[in-house]
């Protein structure tokens, strides 16, 4: 089988070195080279660093097959996953701003917490069906989150294969009820870096450390939503001189700054911590 990965960024800043890495990471170990534009938010993402996104890859050298997915352009694929689920009866909408969860977690006086901080604590989950209904039918601003035990219990046991720690079993219910689609963002990353995959067919997802307990729960929807399991290729994260790891507030560290700077393409990739 052909192997096909993907490079996936968020056009909401210029590319540093950590992206160079990361992008380069992934065109070596794809037969094919998938670039995909998660531009989910729009207050934050831009068409000029979409732009930009796609010179600097270029400039590196990178060559990846057309057209470039942009998720902004595809809601309705998200919103018919939303729509399965919703079908199986494991979505609820819920209605609390950050205050109000905060304000029942400290109430409580402690939270257990996952990935994304304290696990959300059930505050709608149990709420009444005629004022949930009520509420929705008003038109106010809610998500959608996954009841987490309901779909664990309708998935079963599942594993899924890391390339550098081998076989792990999923463990999703570090993230709680997860968020799955706001109203203003009709989607979330979860569902539609899940989603995307399939449809792409990507068969080795290569991507940060960072983003290594993200795969339990991707692994969850994938059985969810009869989506194919790829396997998962987590690299290192590069960091700076103090120890930090790179980020888009780094301007003196962008491709952009670097190429003006007079940097080639072969000392950026050396810097990026690239052999070829």
């Amino acid at each position: 089988m052909t192997s096909v990965t993907r490079f996936a960024p968020s056009p909401t800043g210029l590319m540093h070195l950590g992206h160079a890495y990361s992008a380069l990471y992934a065109a070596a170990r794809g037969a094919r080279f998938i670039l995909r534009m998660e531009d989910i938010d729009p207050g934050r993402c831009r068409p000029e660093f979409d732009t930009a996104v796609l010179e600097d890859l270029a400039w590196l050298g990178l060559e990846w097959e057309t057209p470039v997915r942009r998720q902004s352009e595809h809601m309705a694929d998200y919103a018919g996953a939303l729509a399965r689920l919703e079908e199986m009866d494991l979505l609820y909408p819920c209605f609390c701003t950050r205050k109000d969860i905060r304000a029942e977690i400290e109430a409580a006086g402690h939270a257990p917490h996952g990935p994304d901080g304290p696990l959300y604590p059930g505050i709608c989950r149990q709420m009444d069906a005629g004022e949930r209904a009520e509420r929705l039918a008003s038109g106010e601003s809610h998500a959608l989150r996954l009841k987490a035990d309901a779909a664990a219990r309708q998935a079963g046991p599942l594993t899924w294969r890391d390339a550098g720690r081998g076989e792990q079993a999923a463990r999703p219910d570090m993230f709680g009820d997860v968020v799955l689609a706001r109203k203003d963002t009709p989607t979330s990353y979860h569902l539609a870096v899940t989603v995307d995959d399939h449809l792409q067919g990507v068969t080795i997802v290569t991507r940060g450390d960072d983003l290594f307990e993200a795969s339990h729960l991707h692994r969850l929807l994938q059985a969810l939503l009869d989506l194919e399991t790829p396997a998962y290729d987590h690299h290192r994260l590069l960091t700076g001189d103090d120890g930090k790891r790179f980020a888009k507030r780094d301007k003196a560290l962008t491709l952009r700054s670097l190429r003006e700077a007079g940097r080639t393409p072969e000392e950026v990739r050396a810097l990026a911590g690239w052999e070829d």
